[in-house]
């Protein structure tokens, strides 16, 4: 659980997060965020267009974890993007997050047109020290080129959708070559393929379940992986991921379950 990833600013990255993507706002986000707090994450990622920032916030002011043990994640929505805007867009995230500062903040789409200038923005809020580091969301690898050519610096981790049945291949080697940690969002494919029998079988044979199975094989191929769920028993079985390694036959075996799925938002092909 202590598990990390240092970014390139030396700051380390848990390597298992809980998400919180269509987690209802209220209590029941609360619940998953303090429970998940409670079972040893130190990694909770959010996002303004989730609507409930709030919500992590308020969990994380009622734990008993120092702010500073916690890596809180959130991200600029489309419709706050360019520079003016996304200065105020973190100003309100942070506002409704009740924090003084965000250890990363990611531009959650490539929205053409405007990522440039969104980039700039968070340049701006690294520079401020209001985000410990900044990244992207969703961004292949025409769309990180482009930043690139123009960024001053790096992003410092590049969240997009990885699973044993998508696999991101391209993007990840631009990602490693770069030294940009790249970040599993759904990891577990919204349990579409849970019961895919290659999945069952690898689990039968090392006494865990399909959903530690995919997150193992996410941590071996050096990802941070960001599972969600609202339910304590799943919230555990999650976070089981770092006592045991999968041989070199399953990852073989869980590599070759390639088929394009993207479960959301797919942006393969967005200009």
């Amino acid at each position: 659980m202590n598990s990390t990833l240092e970014l390139r600013n030396g700051i380390q990255l848990p390597r298992l997060g809980l998400g919180v993507f269509r987690t209802p706002s209220g209590e029941v986000t609360q619940r998953a965020v303090l429970g998940a707090l409670e079972a040893g994450y130190r990694h909770i990622d959010t996002a303004s267009i989730y609507g409930n920032e709030n919500d992590v916030g308020e969990a994380i002011g009622r734990s008993a974890i120092p702010r500073s043990e916690i890596f809180v994640t959130t991200k600029l929505w489309n419709a706050d993007q360019g520079f003016d805007s996304a200065m105020r867009a973190f100003d309100a995230s942070l506002k409704r997050l009740g924090l003084s500062y965000v250890d990363l903040y990611l531009i959650h789409w490539p929205v053409a047109g405007l990522r440039r200038e969104s980039w700039r923005a968070l340049e701006r809020l690294y520079e401020e020290k209001r985000a410990r580091a900044i990244g992207v969301s969703n961004f292949m690898v025409p769309h990180l080129e482009e930043l690139t050519g123009v960024a001053r610096g790096m992003p410092a981790v590049n969240q997009i959708e990885v699973s044993p049945f998508l696999q991101q291949r391209a993007v990840r080697a631009w990602c490693a070559k770069h030294g940009v940690i790249v970040e599993a969002y759904s990891p577990l494919t919204k349990g579409v393929r849970l019961s895919h029998p290659v999945v069952c079988e690898i689990a039968r044979s090392t006494g865990r379940s399909p959903a530690q199975v995919m997150l193992r094989w996410g941590l071996q191929h050096d990802l941070v992986v960001l599972p969600k769920s609202t339910r304590p028993a799943r919230i555990h079985e999650n976070a089981a991921i770092f006592d045991f390694e999968l041989d070199s036959a399953s990852m073989a075996r869980l590599d070759g379950l390639e088929e394009g799925l993207a479960t959301g938002w797919d942006p393969r092909g967005q200009p």
